[in-house]
């Protein structure tokens, strides 16, 4: 970028509802400069951002981009996302225009370079661990801005900023999921961060699981400052950089932060954490689920350690925090039924919602509707998802998700059930979904996938409030 951001008199979105890139919107909005953008669909978050003060054209035209836009291209910044298609009309015209069009992932290294950058990575937790750890500053009013992969709900946006409280450190906080999709977490110079997990994903980009651990590694030689830390799950096996500090946290005694006594009481997870074989305290995670409490135990590793947070401080945020829309969301909940919204879209992380609710709910039958997303995943991971899915009591498939991708010949849903051995299973559209669901209604429901599958959600919602 040959001028800094703050030169521009705008900005102009290519993709302004993702999330990732809707939360850099809500950025340029806050500090003064007109936003606009470009969206396939009209959705709540587009309409949340239009709210706020964006112009979005839901036409993908040369026609649509507004007049004032090209009269003063020179004075615009362009964002797009990598989920743009090749064939995007307005993308081209910019592109052949000679007009500069920034990466997501660029524009948030630019804005964060300046100051305290924590950065979230893995595979699975990184959004909740994100927004876990916004969250406590939130409630030890610290000042500091966050860039979120999601909706968190203590908050109802992925973008937070605070200012009315006290300055922790010299720099400006800045909380960061780093994603590794496309490389984009290798954009960011973190001060502190976080690896939650490396399991392998993105094969469409990485090729193979060697180059993603690689990424990965790479990342950990992005760090800077004083006294920089890297916070690494426990198993997750890396060479990282050792420039800077490396802390490990689970459930081994060689962890720097243990997890001790884990106990579930009335659906709720508590645990104890020791660093160093000394005990800092116990832990009720706001959040269920044994994957949780790990995010929770790297958030307080972090906050501890490299923010020196008081550790009761953070133990009252963790157990205040209510999570992020679609991270084990309970949508409805009674004495009878309970149904439970997920992200999950990898192997690992079905199998770890799974477990946690099969913990949770030991002797009741669990019913899950999962649409696979991508062709490339389900074909690259496809025993995988067939071994997690097997151990609910009924599995329901939905069509894949294609997001940015062509069909793959064979790759279907058909194909995925057929790998799975379970005698209850099915594949099903919308309609026969709700008309299951109506008829049966499963004691625990769990909803998963990143496709468009929380379309359907509300409406099973409202089956279980009705009936």
């Amino acid at each position: 970028m040959s001028k800094p951001i703050h030169a521009y008199k705008q900005a102009y979105f290519l993709g302004i509802g993702g999330i990732g890139m809707s939360a850099i919107c809500r950025y340029f909005i806050s500090i003064g400069m007109d936003v606009f953008g470009y969206d396939k669909t009209q959705t709540p978050l587009t309409a949340a951002l239009e709210d706020e003060g964006a112009k979005i054209t839901y036409e993908d035209s040369v026609s649509s981009i507004p007049q004032n836009i090209k009269n003063n291209l020179s004075e615009t910044l362009f964002v797009f996302t990598p989920a743009i298609p090749k064939d995007h009309e307005q993308f081209n015209w910019l592109k052949n225009n000679g007009i500069p069009i920034f990466k997501r992932s660029e524009v948030l290294g630019i804005i964060s370079k300046s100051m305290y950058c924590i950065a979230v990575a893995g595979t699975h937790g990184k959004t909740t661990t994100s927004s876990l750890i916004a969250h406590i500053l939130y409630e030890a009013n610290v000042n500091f801005t966050a860039f979120l992969g999601g909706i968190s709900t203590n908050f109802g946006t992925n973008y937070i900023r605070k200012t009315d409280g006290i300055n922790l450190l010299k720099q400006e906080i800045v909380v960061i999921e780093a994603d590794e999709f496309d490389r984009s977490f290798h954009q960011l110079t973190p001060s502190s961060g976080i690896i939650t997990a490396i399991d392998p994903d993105h094969l469409d980009i990485y090729e193979t699981k060697e180059n993603f651990t690689l990424a990965f590694e790479q990342f950990t030689h992005l760090f800077k400052g004083e006294k920089p830390c890297v916070y690494i799950q426990e198993g997750v096996k890396i060479e990282a950089s050792k420039a800077i500090e490396n802390r490990t946290y689970g459930l081994l005694n060689t962890s720097n932060y243990v997890i001790q006594d884990t106990q579930i009481v009335n659906h709720q997870f508590l645990f104890k954490l020791v660093e160093n074989n000394t005990v800092l305290g116990k832990i009720k995670c706001g959040l269920p689920g044994f994957h949780n409490v790990s995010n929770a135990t790297a958030a307080a590793a972090l906050c501890y350690h490299s923010l020196q947070l008081d550790f009761l401080t953070i133990a009252n945020g963790i157990e205040s925090f209510k999570g992020v829309k679609r991270r084990f969301e309970i949508v409805y909940k009674s004495d009878e039924y309970t149904v439970i919204d997920d992200y999950a879209h990898h192997p690992e992380e079905l199998n770890a919602i799974i477990s946690s609710v099969k913990a949770q709910y030991p002797n009741t039958p669990i019913c899950g509707i999962f649409q696979p997303h991508l062709f490339s995943r389900t074909r690259d991971f496809a025993n995988g998802f067939a071994e997690a899915l097997s151990q609910l009591s009924e599995i329901i498939l939905m069509e894949i998700y294609p997001a940015r991708e062509l069909p793959i010949p064979g790759i279907t849903s058909t194909w995925l059930l057929s790998l799975i051995i379970h005698p209850n299973k099915s594949v099903q559209n919308t309609e026969e979904i709700l008309t299951k669901i109506k008829m049966q209604k499963p004691k625990v429901l769990l909803t998963l996938g990143a496709g468009d599958i929380d379309k359907i959600v509300p409406q099973i919602r409202t089956i279980y409030e009705q009936n």
